[in-house]
């Protein structure tokens, strides 16, 4: 029903229309034929719309999105643009010098009054990097003017820090010297910052002496972090400083402190800036105090300090003055670096003190020898490598280690040094002597504990700076029943011809071929050592050939030296030389370098070397060909 009344009102509509006019119905086709074709072309352009787009037209599209954003975020953008043109075109390889300064100068010229804006950009900080570099000083000095009131606040950027450092890099005495005055007041906030602390640190190393002591001593105290014109050059250990200018040591050590600490909870403890304000630390502290920054550092973090020469000395303290649980996390903390670190000029020293000093060997051989072991004998021809290998050969020889190295081994520090309390006893037990019967009981009690204050008594088990282990012991345990002076000998006996005319390597294959010191290696392996002599002798028996563009190991500068060497401390070596190589061939080698091999039998201090050549040798004296060394030694008796 509903149906037969919509389609009644349907026709009661259209007949209502037609009667209206009689052109309407035309008029409605025409119309309708007239929508019909709009629709059509609507139809296209949606299926035009939603065709999907190909990637390259997607990634256009996504570039022009991003583009306008930026624009709206970015003052500089169409700038960063136009210089990101130029730097394509200027740092390439092939470019002439001459089309590069016209790049530069342009870029520089766009750049002008808006340097310090921009220079915080990933890319335009980059840019103003490579026009640094090309630029002429003219041009550097001017963008140097433009940056100086801004440097500080770029320190703390990412991307400019970069620029920054680049700059001091070619910046003259009188810039550079400006720049570490702007950073007074500055260098304990900047020190905290991890980008900032990269500012200080590149500016402490290339400043000369005076500069560095402008940028430290504002880390002693306030008073100086006020007034930096308080220290001079002349004081510059900061037990000087305090002596001179009367400062308090505790407020001093709260100072420092306040520095120190939010650095080293933060772990921004690469900067040798840093190693050399905990030194000065260290030597005015109390045992508290020193003991809580020890703990601090016995850990990984100590790999990371150990590559300046402050550094090391931290990382040797902490090894000599921490407990056993320490000494472990330190040694641990070394685990996969052991290489790296024995390669490295100071960080070799940490591995020599943990030799030294550390008594539990299982884990030294655990993690440091046996890494050790898998690059012996990179290690032996190292002039850094080998040193951990003589400390244990030949402890603390001269021969091998400089003044400074064997200082660095025995510094300490004072609050817990057992030396300096070993004094404060002696100095207690005289105060009691000259104290007598002037002052009571309590008077004296009294007195002896002002001497001792912030001393730590001399049997506390915790702070045996060489180990409770008795040396000796200690060595062999690294040594022999490591296994390492048996792969030692070995690396010796296979390479013997490359060590023993190595610099380096001749000093490692002495001290094998010799037993190492106190005769360590004889008992256990004597006869490797003796095959070992065994092959520097058939070495030494080759035939002297002058064709050969090698050098015979007799006339070479470095095994000569180490073979007179070997005759004059092993009568062992001597005895196999001579009856091996040398027997009735003494005449052809008492020329040249070899001479020195051949006078080093007469000079033995053993009788029974001196009497095995006498027979052979005393003819050439008599002839005048060999020297008689008896008259020159008596003469310098």
């Amino acid at each position: 029903m509903a149906a037969k009344k919509h389609d009644a009102g349907d026709t009661k509509k259209r007949k209502r229309l037609n009667t209206e006019t009689h052109e309407a119905p035309k008029a409605s086709k025409l119309v309708a034929s007239k929508k019909h074709k709009p629709d059509s072309v609507a139809k296209d352009n949606k299926n035009k719309k939603t065709a999907p787009l190909t990637g390259r037209e997607r990634r256009l599209h996504s570039k022009e999105l991003a583009d306008a954003r930026k624009k709206k975020r970015k003052r500089h953008f169409t700038l960063e643009q136009e210089l990101a043109r130029l730097w394509e075109k200027m740092r390439r390889h092939e470019i002439a010098k001459e089309d590069r300064a016209k790049l530069v100068t342009e870029a520089l010229q766009k750049m002008k009054g808006k340097i310090p804006e921009i220079a915080g950009s990933h890319i335009s900080s980059r840019i103003l990097q490579t026009c640094v570099k090309h630029c002429s000083q003219a041009e550097r000095d001017a963008v140097f003017e433009e940056l100086q009131p801004h440097f500080l606040t770029l320190a703390y950027s990412a991307y400019a820090v970069h620029l920054v450092k680049k700059m001091l890099d070619n910046a003259s005495k009188k810039q550079l010297a400006g720049f570490i005055s702007t950073l007074h007041g500055h260098v304990a906030p900047l020190l905290r910052h991890m980008v900032g602390s990269v500012v200080v640190e590149h500016a402490y190393e290339l400043a000369n002496a005076a500069q560095k002591q402008e940028l430290l001593s504002e880390l002693y105290s306030t008073e100086l972090r006020l007034f930096k014109d308080l220290v001079s050059l002349k004081e510059s250990r900061l037990l000087d400083v305090m002596s001179k200018l009367g400062l308090q040591k505790g407020s001093v050590l709260r100072h420092m402190a306040s520095v120190i600490q939010p650095i080293l909870e933060k772990g921004i403890v690469d900067h040798s800036i840093l190693h050399r304000v905990l030194l000065e630390y260290f030597s005015i502290a109390d045992k508290s105090s020193v003991t809580d920054i020890i703990q601090q550092l016995s850990s990984p973090l100590i790999v990371r300090m150990i590559g300046t020469r402050d550094g090391a000395k931290i990382g040797i303290l902490c090894v000599k003055y921490g407990n056993a649980k320490e000494r472990k996390k330190i040694i641990k903390g070394l685990k996969g670096h052991i290489d790296k670190t024995a390669y490295h000029q100071y960080g070799c020293m940490v591995l020599v003190c943990i030799l030294s000093v550390v008594d539990d060997t299982k884990l030294i051989t655990k993690v440091i020898i046996r890494e050790l072991q898998s690059i012996l004998k990179e290690l032996v021809l190292d002039k850094n490598g080998r040193r951990p290998l003589l400390q244990l050969l030949h402890p603390n020889s001269s021969r091998y280690f400089s003044p400074d190295d064997l200082a660095s081994l025995n510094l300490s520090i004072p609050s817990l040094s057992l030396k300096d309390q070993s004094e404060a006893s002696s100095l207690t037990e005289t105060s009691k002597v000259s104290l007598g019967d002037k002052e009571s009981k309590d008077d004296i009690e009294l007195a002896l504990n002002e001497v001792n204050k912030d001393k730590t008594s001399v049997d506390d088990s915790d702070l045996a700076e060489s180990g409770k282990k008795d040396p000796f012991v200690r060595r062999q345990e690294l040594l022999i029943k490591s296994g390492l002076a048996d792969s030692l000998l070995d690396i010796c006996i296979e390479s013997v011809g490359e060590l023993i005319q190595s610099n380096f390597g001749k000093e490692v294959l002495y001290e094998v071929a010799t037993g190492g010191s106190e005769g360590i290696m004889h008992p256990a392996l004597g006869d490797k050592i003796n095959s070992l002599h065994n092959a520097v002798a058939s070495l030494a028996a080759m035939p002297k050939s002058e064709d050969s563009q090698e050098e015979h190991v007799l006339e070479n500068f470095h095994s000569s030296r180490t073979i007179r060497k070997l005759i004059l401390d092993c009568p062992n070596f001597a005895s196999t030389l001579w009856e091996k190589a040398l027997k009735g061939k003494s005449e052809l080698w008492v020329h040249g370098h070899s001479c020195k091999v051949i006078s080093a039998f007469l000079e033995s201090p053993d009788p029974t070397v001196q009497k095995l050549v006498k027979k052979e040798l005393q003819p050439l004296i008599d002839n005048g060909i060999l020297k008689n060394p008896k008259p020159k030694e008596q003469a310098n008796q």
